[in-house]
Protein backbone atom coordinates (compact mmCIF):
# COMPACT_ATOMS: atom_id res chain seq x y z
CA UNK A 1 0.00 0.00 0.00
CA UNK A 2 1.32 3.58 -0.43
CA UNK A 3 0.25 5.92 2.74
CA UNK A 4 0.29 9.45 1.79
CA UNK A 5 1.61 11.49 5.02
CA UNK A 6 0.96 15.46 5.56
CA UNK A 7 3.50 16.79 7.24
CA UNK A 8 3.43 20.79 7.45
CA UNK A 9 2.39 21.29 3.49
CA UNK A 10 4.59 18.45 2.19
CA UNK A 11 2.99 15.21 1.57
CA UNK A 12 5.37 12.28 1.69
CA UNK A 13 4.97 9.08 0.15
CA UNK A 14 5.75 5.66 1.72
CA UNK A 15 5.92 2.94 -0.07
CA UNK A 16 5.56 -0.93 0.66
CA UNK A 17 6.47 -3.45 -1.86
CA UNK A 18 2.92 -5.38 -1.51
CA UNK A 19 -0.01 -3.72 -3.03
CA UNK A 20 -3.82 -4.03 -3.06
CA UNK A 21 -5.79 -1.99 -4.49
CA UNK A 22 -9.30 -1.04 -2.33
CA UNK A 23 -9.47 2.82 -2.42
CA UNK A 24 -10.63 5.73 -5.31
CA UNK A 25 -10.17 8.97 -5.47
CA UNK A 26 -13.23 11.25 -5.78
CA UNK A 27 -13.45 14.89 -5.90
CA UNK A 28 -16.00 17.43 -7.07
CA UNK A 29 -14.77 20.91 -9.02
CA UNK A 30 -17.41 23.72 -9.23
CA UNK A 31 -17.83 26.38 -11.67
CA UNK A 32 -17.53 30.23 -10.61
CA UNK A 33 -21.37 30.11 -9.78
CA UNK A 34 -19.90 27.63 -7.18
CA UNK A 35 -21.68 24.47 -9.17
CA UNK A 36 -20.87 21.24 -9.38
CA UNK A 37 -19.44 21.53 -12.98
CA UNK A 38 -17.02 18.11 -13.13
CA UNK A 39 -16.85 15.12 -11.04
CA UNK A 40 -14.63 12.15 -10.46
CA UNK A 41 -14.60 8.66 -8.71
CA UNK A 42 -11.52 6.76 -10.18
CA UNK A 43 -8.65 4.45 -9.42
CA UNK A 44 -5.05 5.06 -11.74
CA UNK A 45 -1.32 3.70 -10.83
CA UNK A 46 1.42 4.29 -12.62
CA UNK A 47 4.84 2.05 -12.77
CA UNK A 48 7.66 4.45 -13.79
CA UNK A 49 11.19 3.38 -14.90
CA UNK A 50 13.64 6.30 -14.01
CA UNK A 51 17.50 6.15 -14.65
CA UNK A 52 19.83 5.93 -11.42
CA UNK A 53 23.38 5.60 -12.64
CA UNK A 54 24.87 4.99 -16.00
CA UNK A 55 22.95 2.43 -18.10
CA UNK A 56 21.14 1.77 -14.73
CA UNK A 57 17.49 2.02 -14.17
CA UNK A 58 14.83 1.24 -11.42
CA UNK A 59 10.84 1.11 -11.26
CA UNK A 60 8.56 2.36 -9.08
CA UNK A 61 4.78 2.10 -8.42
CA UNK A 62 2.95 5.47 -7.94
CA UNK A 63 -0.91 5.65 -7.25
CA UNK A 64 -3.45 8.28 -7.36
CA UNK A 65 -3.67 9.06 -3.83
CA UNK A 66 -6.93 9.60 -2.18
CA UNK A 67 -6.20 12.96 -0.97
CA UNK A 68 -5.58 15.02 -3.84
CA UNK A 69 -6.12 18.81 -4.88
CA UNK A 70 -8.19 20.23 -8.28
CA UNK A 71 -6.01 23.29 -8.30
CA UNK A 72 -5.90 24.28 -12.25
CA UNK A 73 -9.44 22.61 -12.91
CA UNK A 74 -11.60 24.21 -14.95
CA UNK A 75 -14.99 24.16 -16.26
CA UNK A 76 -16.00 25.89 -20.03
CA UNK A 77 -19.34 25.49 -21.94
CA UNK A 78 -17.36 23.25 -24.40
CA UNK A 79 -13.94 22.53 -22.47
CA UNK A 80 -12.87 21.63 -19.44
CA UNK A 81 -9.82 20.23 -17.33
CA UNK A 82 -9.64 18.06 -14.49
CA UNK A 83 -6.18 18.86 -12.47
CA UNK A 84 -5.38 16.69 -9.88
CA UNK A 85 -2.14 17.33 -7.90
CA UNK A 86 -0.50 14.96 -5.36
CA UNK A 87 2.96 14.47 -3.46
CA UNK A 88 5.41 16.59 -5.00
CA UNK A 89 5.02 17.80 -7.74
CA UNK A 90 2.66 14.80 -9.18
CA UNK A 91 -0.23 15.33 -11.22
CA UNK A 92 -2.46 13.80 -13.53
CA UNK A 93 -4.50 16.70 -15.84
CA UNK A 94 -7.52 15.27 -18.06
CA UNK A 95 -8.69 17.48 -20.37
CA UNK A 96 -12.24 17.08 -21.91
CA UNK A 97 -14.42 18.88 -24.84
CA UNK A 98 -17.48 18.98 -25.81
CA UNK A 99 -19.66 18.69 -29.32
CA UNK A 100 -23.74 19.38 -29.36
CA UNK A 101 -24.73 16.42 -27.22
CA UNK A 102 -21.77 14.59 -26.53
CA UNK A 103 -18.67 15.00 -24.83
CA UNK A 104 -14.79 13.13 -24.48
CA UNK A 105 -11.53 13.41 -23.08
CA UNK A 106 -9.04 14.29 -25.82
CA UNK A 107 -5.23 13.83 -23.45
CA UNK A 108 -4.02 12.74 -20.46
CA UNK A 109 -1.20 14.01 -18.96
CA UNK A 110 0.73 12.55 -16.26
CA UNK A 111 3.75 14.64 -14.56
CA UNK A 112 6.57 13.41 -11.79
CA UNK A 113 8.88 14.99 -10.01
CA UNK A 114 11.87 12.93 -10.16
CA UNK A 115 13.60 15.35 -7.67
CA UNK A 116 10.92 14.25 -4.95
CA UNK A 117 13.69 11.12 -3.52
CA UNK A 118 10.99 10.13 -1.15
CA UNK A 119 9.63 8.49 -4.57
CA UNK A 120 12.67 8.34 -6.93
CA UNK A 121 15.48 7.47 -4.80
CA UNK A 122 18.90 7.98 -6.48
CA UNK A 123 17.48 9.68 -9.35
CA UNK A 124 20.17 11.42 -11.58
CA UNK A 125 18.16 13.36 -12.95
CA UNK A 126 15.49 16.17 -10.89
CA UNK A 127 13.53 17.46 -13.56
CA UNK A 128 9.73 16.69 -14.02
CA UNK A 129 8.82 14.77 -16.99
CA UNK A 130 5.89 14.52 -18.62
CA UNK A 131 3.92 11.74 -20.86
CA UNK A 132 0.82 12.04 -22.72
CA UNK A 133 -1.60 9.77 -23.87
CA UNK A 134 -4.89 9.52 -25.90
CA UNK A 135 -7.95 8.33 -24.00
CA UNK A 136 -10.21 6.02 -25.13
CA UNK A 137 -13.23 7.82 -23.69
CA UNK A 138 -15.10 9.54 -26.39
CA UNK A 139 -18.72 9.60 -27.23
CA UNK A 140 -19.92 9.89 -23.84
CA UNK A 141 -23.83 11.80 -23.64
CA UNK A 142 -23.84 14.77 -22.10
CA UNK A 143 -25.66 14.75 -18.75
CA UNK A 144 -24.68 11.05 -18.05
CA UNK A 145 -21.70 9.96 -16.66
CA UNK A 146 -19.09 7.90 -18.08
CA UNK A 147 -18.46 4.06 -16.11
CA UNK A 148 -15.72 1.45 -16.39
CA UNK A 149 -15.23 -1.36 -13.90
CA UNK A 150 -12.37 -2.58 -16.68
CA UNK A 151 -8.67 -1.90 -16.90
CA UNK A 152 -7.42 1.06 -19.17
CA UNK A 153 -3.79 0.19 -19.73
CA UNK A 154 -1.68 2.74 -21.59
CA UNK A 155 2.25 2.47 -21.77
CA UNK A 156 4.12 5.66 -23.15
CA UNK A 157 8.01 5.61 -23.08
CA UNK A 158 9.14 4.88 -19.71
CA UNK A 159 5.72 4.46 -18.28
CA UNK A 160 3.09 2.79 -18.02
CA UNK A 161 -0.47 3.63 -16.69
CA UNK A 162 -3.23 2.02 -15.77
CA UNK A 163 -6.88 3.64 -14.94
CA UNK A 164 -10.24 1.31 -13.82
CA UNK A 165 -13.19 1.80 -12.04
CA UNK A 166 -14.33 4.75 -13.48
CA UNK A 167 -17.16 7.73 -12.66
CA UNK A 168 -16.31 10.51 -14.68
CA UNK A 169 -18.80 13.09 -15.50
CA UNK A 170 -17.38 16.60 -17.36
CA UNK A 171 -19.94 19.33 -18.08
CA UNK A 172 -22.54 18.73 -15.79
CA UNK A 173 -26.11 20.39 -15.83
CA UNK A 174 -27.68 22.31 -13.31
CA UNK A 175 -25.21 21.76 -10.72
CA UNK A 176 -25.85 17.95 -9.91
CA UNK A 177 -24.00 14.74 -10.85
CA UNK A 178 -26.32 12.47 -13.21
CA UNK A 179 -28.02 9.30 -12.00
CA UNK A 180 -27.42 7.97 -15.79
CA UNK A 181 -24.38 6.57 -16.94
CA UNK A 182 -22.91 5.62 -20.40
CA UNK A 183 -21.07 2.67 -19.70
CA UNK A 184 -17.88 1.25 -21.86
CA UNK A 185 -17.51 -1.06 -24.30
CA UNK A 186 -15.24 -3.06 -21.91
CA UNK A 187 -18.01 -3.46 -19.59
CA UNK A 188 -20.40 -4.43 -22.10
CA UNK A 189 -22.08 -8.24 -21.75
CA UNK A 190 -20.35 -10.68 -24.65
CA UNK A 191 -21.30 -13.74 -25.65
CA UNK A 192 -17.98 -14.91 -24.82
CA UNK A 193 -17.36 -17.26 -21.82
CA UNK A 194 -14.31 -16.13 -19.69
CA UNK A 195 -12.35 -18.57 -18.93
CA UNK A 196 -12.96 -18.53 -14.99
CA UNK A 197 -13.79 -21.21 -12.70
CA UNK A 198 -14.73 -21.15 -8.71
CA UNK A 199 -12.41 -23.14 -6.57
CA UNK A 200 -15.58 -25.36 -4.04
CA UNK A 201 -12.37 -26.59 -2.26
CA UNK A 202 -11.27 -25.28 0.98
CA UNK A 203 -7.57 -25.24 0.69
CA UNK A 204 -5.16 -22.25 0.96
CA UNK A 205 -5.11 -19.46 -1.85
CA UNK A 206 -2.22 -21.52 -3.26
CA UNK A 207 -3.49 -24.67 -3.50
CA UNK A 208 -3.45 -26.25 -7.36
CA UNK A 209 -5.89 -24.40 -9.43
CA UNK A 210 -8.87 -26.59 -11.06
CA UNK A 211 -8.41 -25.34 -14.48
CA UNK A 212 -6.87 -27.38 -17.30
CA UNK A 213 -2.84 -26.35 -17.60
CA UNK A 214 -2.62 -23.30 -19.83
CA UNK A 215 -1.29 -22.76 -23.35
CA UNK A 216 2.59 -22.63 -23.13
CA UNK A 217 3.13 -19.14 -25.22
CA UNK A 218 6.03 -17.30 -26.81
CA UNK A 219 6.54 -13.95 -25.87
CA UNK A 220 9.57 -11.72 -27.18
CA UNK A 221 10.34 -8.19 -27.30
CA UNK A 222 12.52 -6.17 -29.94
CA UNK A 223 14.27 -2.88 -29.79
CA UNK A 224 12.70 -2.04 -33.36
CA UNK A 225 10.54 -3.72 -35.96
CA UNK A 226 14.04 -4.49 -37.75
CA UNK A 227 15.81 -5.92 -34.91
CA UNK A 228 16.42 -9.53 -33.26
CA UNK A 229 14.73 -9.96 -29.54
CA UNK A 230 16.12 -8.29 -26.83
CA UNK A 231 13.85 -10.08 -24.59
CA UNK A 232 12.98 -13.80 -24.65
CA UNK A 233 9.93 -15.51 -22.48
CA UNK A 234 7.88 -19.10 -22.97
CA UNK A 235 5.32 -19.94 -20.33
CA UNK A 236 2.00 -20.83 -19.63
CA UNK A 237 0.35 -19.12 -17.14
CA UNK A 238 -2.60 -19.12 -14.47
CA UNK A 239 -3.78 -17.01 -11.88
CA UNK A 240 -5.34 -17.50 -8.69
CA UNK A 241 -7.05 -14.86 -7.06
CA UNK A 242 -9.51 -14.36 -4.39
CA UNK A 243 -12.68 -11.76 -4.74
CA UNK A 244 -14.33 -11.64 -1.51
CA UNK A 245 -14.83 -15.14 -0.08
CA UNK A 246 -14.36 -17.07 -3.28
CA UNK A 247 -11.42 -18.33 -5.01
CA UNK A 248 -11.01 -17.80 -8.22
CA UNK A 249 -8.50 -18.96 -11.09
CA UNK A 250 -8.02 -18.23 -15.04
CA UNK A 251 -5.87 -18.67 -17.81
CA UNK A 252 -3.41 -16.45 -20.06
CA UNK A 253 -4.78 -17.07 -23.51
CA UNK A 254 -1.71 -16.63 -25.60
CA UNK A 255 -3.26 -16.28 -29.02
CA UNK A 256 -5.44 -13.64 -27.26
CA UNK A 257 -2.99 -11.47 -25.82
CA UNK A 258 -0.71 -8.30 -26.77
CA UNK A 259 2.81 -7.86 -26.06
CA UNK A 260 4.48 -5.23 -24.91
CA UNK A 261 7.61 -3.80 -23.06
CA UNK A 262 10.89 -1.88 -23.23
CA UNK A 263 14.59 -3.52 -23.22
CA UNK A 264 17.24 -1.31 -21.60
CA UNK A 265 20.61 -1.96 -20.07
CA UNK A 266 19.69 -2.79 -16.69
CA UNK A 267 16.25 -3.52 -16.13
CA UNK A 268 13.45 -4.83 -19.08
CA UNK A 269 9.76 -5.19 -19.10
CA UNK A 270 7.22 -7.76 -20.77
CA UNK A 271 3.49 -6.69 -20.93
CA UNK A 272 0.62 -9.00 -21.79
CA UNK A 273 -2.16 -7.69 -22.14
CA UNK A 274 -5.75 -9.59 -22.72
CA UNK A 275 -9.42 -8.56 -22.21
CA UNK A 276 -9.19 -10.05 -18.82
CA UNK A 277 -5.70 -10.12 -17.34
CA UNK A 278 -3.01 -7.16 -18.09
CA UNK A 279 0.84 -8.32 -16.32
CA UNK A 280 3.71 -6.49 -16.23
CA UNK A 281 7.23 -8.50 -15.35
CA UNK A 282 9.68 -5.75 -14.46
CA UNK A 283 13.49 -7.47 -14.55
CA UNK A 284 16.42 -6.18 -13.43
CA UNK A 285 20.35 -6.82 -13.40
CA UNK A 286 23.64 -6.06 -11.28
CA UNK A 287 26.11 -6.78 -14.20
CA UNK A 288 26.05 -10.51 -13.36
CA UNK A 289 23.19 -11.81 -12.73
CA UNK A 290 19.09 -11.15 -13.61
CA UNK A 291 16.13 -11.63 -11.63
CA UNK A 292 12.84 -10.98 -11.65
CA UNK A 293 12.24 -7.89 -9.76
CA UNK A 294 8.55 -6.24 -10.06
CA UNK A 295 5.10 -7.88 -10.79
CA UNK A 296 1.93 -5.53 -11.89
CA UNK A 297 -1.24 -7.29 -12.36
CA UNK A 298 -4.82 -6.55 -12.83
CA UNK A 299 -7.70 -9.28 -13.62
CA UNK A 300 -11.03 -8.35 -14.83
CA UNK A 301 -13.52 -11.09 -13.45
CA UNK A 302 -16.55 -11.51 -15.11
CA UNK A 303 -18.50 -9.72 -12.24
CA UNK A 304 -17.45 -7.20 -9.85
CA UNK A 305 -13.98 -4.86 -9.22
CA UNK A 306 -10.70 -5.55 -10.87
CA UNK A 307 -8.45 -7.35 -8.80
CA UNK A 308 -5.31 -5.54 -8.79
CA UNK A 309 -2.18 -6.64 -7.31
CA UNK A 310 1.85 -5.39 -7.47
CA UNK A 311 4.72 -6.64 -5.75
CA UNK A 312 8.30 -4.10 -6.36
CA UNK A 313 10.25 -6.80 -3.69
CA UNK A 314 10.93 -9.63 -5.83
CA UNK A 315 13.98 -11.93 -6.53
CA UNK A 316 13.36 -14.96 -7.93
CA UNK A 317 14.14 -16.72 -11.90
CA UNK A 318 17.68 -15.77 -11.55
CA UNK A 319 20.31 -16.39 -13.24
CA UNK A 320 23.26 -15.54 -14.77
CA UNK A 321 23.60 -12.34 -17.51
CA UNK A 322 23.33 -13.93 -20.81
CA UNK A 323 22.21 -17.57 -20.05
CA UNK A 324 18.38 -18.07 -19.67
CA UNK A 325 16.47 -19.38 -16.65
CA UNK A 326 14.42 -22.17 -16.86
CA UNK A 327 11.63 -24.17 -14.91
CA UNK A 328 9.63 -26.90 -16.85
CA UNK A 329 7.69 -27.48 -13.96
CA UNK A 330 4.74 -26.00 -11.97
CA UNK A 331 5.53 -23.11 -9.77
CA UNK A 332 3.69 -21.36 -7.57
CA UNK A 333 4.45 -17.93 -6.93
CA UNK A 334 2.49 -15.77 -4.22
CA UNK A 335 2.45 -11.96 -5.43
CA UNK A 336 0.11 -10.71 -2.71
CA UNK A 337 -2.13 -12.83 -0.07
CA UNK A 338 -4.88 -12.38 -2.94
CA UNK A 339 -2.90 -13.42 -5.82
CA UNK A 340 -1.03 -16.49 -6.93
CA UNK A 341 0.75 -16.99 -10.13
CA UNK A 342 1.16 -20.55 -11.53
CA UNK A 343 3.91 -21.15 -14.16
CA UNK A 344 4.18 -24.23 -16.49
CA UNK A 345 7.41 -24.77 -18.81
CA UNK A 346 8.82 -21.63 -18.07
CA UNK A 347 11.91 -20.11 -20.23
CA UNK A 348 12.92 -16.94 -20.02
CA UNK A 349 15.66 -14.30 -20.51
CA UNK A 350 15.43 -10.61 -20.44
CA UNK A 351 18.81 -9.43 -21.50
CA UNK A 352 21.83 -10.32 -23.99
CA UNK A 353 19.67 -12.20 -26.23
CA UNK A 354 22.04 -13.01 -29.38
CA UNK A 355 20.35 -14.32 -32.93
CA UNK A 356 16.90 -14.84 -31.46
CA UNK A 357 17.93 -18.23 -29.40
CA UNK A 358 17.85 -18.69 -25.79
CA UNK A 359 21.05 -19.65 -24.30
CA UNK A 360 22.10 -21.89 -21.74
CA UNK A 361 19.57 -22.49 -18.86
CA UNK A 362 19.78 -22.06 -15.00
CA UNK A 363 17.64 -24.53 -14.08
CA UNK A 364 15.17 -24.22 -11.09
CA UNK A 365 15.80 -26.89 -8.56
CA UNK A 366 12.27 -28.62 -9.12
CA UNK A 367 13.63 -29.33 -12.33
CA UNK A 368 17.43 -30.18 -11.94
CA UNK A 369 16.68 -34.07 -10.45
CA UNK A 370 21.06 -34.58 -11.39
CA UNK A 371 22.17 -33.95 -8.35
CA UNK A 372 19.83 -37.31 -7.05
CA UNK A 373 22.14 -39.30 -8.88
CA UNK A 374 25.08 -38.59 -6.57
CA UNK A 375 23.27 -38.39 -3.96
CA UNK A 376 21.94 -42.13 -4.67
CA UNK A 377 25.29 -43.20 -5.62
CA UNK A 378 27.00 -41.99 -2.43
CA UNK A 379 24.52 -43.18 -0.34
CA UNK A 380 25.08 -46.69 -1.52
CA UNK A 381 28.71 -45.60 -1.56
CA UNK A 382 28.52 -45.28 2.47
CA UNK A 383 26.23 -48.12 2.75
CA UNK A 384 28.50 -50.34 1.33
CA UNK A 385 31.88 -48.91 3.06
CA UNK A 386 29.39 -49.44 6.43
CA UNK A 387 28.61 -53.35 6.06
CA UNK A 388 32.61 -53.47 4.72
CA UNK A 389 33.43 -51.83 8.22
CA UNK A 390 31.64 -53.86 10.22
CA UNK A 391 32.27 -57.22 8.69
CA UNK A 392 36.03 -56.60 9.26
CA UNK A 393 35.11 -55.36 12.97
CA UNK A 394 32.85 -58.70 13.61
CA UNK A 395 36.11 -60.72 11.86
CA UNK A 396 38.74 -59.29 13.77
CA UNK A 397 37.00 -60.33 17.22
CA UNK A 398 36.11 -63.90 16.23
CA UNK A 399 40.25 -63.93 15.06
CA UNK A 400 40.72 -62.61 18.80
CA UNK A 401 38.62 -64.99 20.77
CA UNK A 402 39.86 -68.21 18.76
CA UNK A 403 43.51 -66.97 19.20
CA UNK A 404 43.33 -66.46 22.89
CA UNK A 405 40.98 -70.41 23.55
CA UNK A 406 44.60 -71.80 22.09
Amino acid sequence: IIWCIIVGKKWLLIFISELHLSHGTEVSVNNTENKLCLYANLMVNFSVAYEVGVNKSETVILVLPENVTTEGSACDNTTSTLKLSFGDGHSWTVDFTKNNKTYQVDTIVFSYNLNDSSVFPNSTSKETKSVTVKSIITNVSVDTYYSCKSADVRTVESVIQTLYDVALQAFVINGSKSDTDTICSADMPSTTVAPTTTVTTTAAPTSTPTLPTPTTGKYSIATDVNSTACLMATFGLQIGYKQGDKEETINLVPNMTEVGGACRSNSSDLKLTSDTITIMFTFSNDGKKFQLHALNVTVIPATGAPVVAVNTNMSIWAAAVGSSYMCNKEQTLNVTDTLTLYTFELRVQPFEVNKGEFATAHECSLDDTSILIPIIVGAALAGLILIVVIAYVIGRRKTYVGYQTL
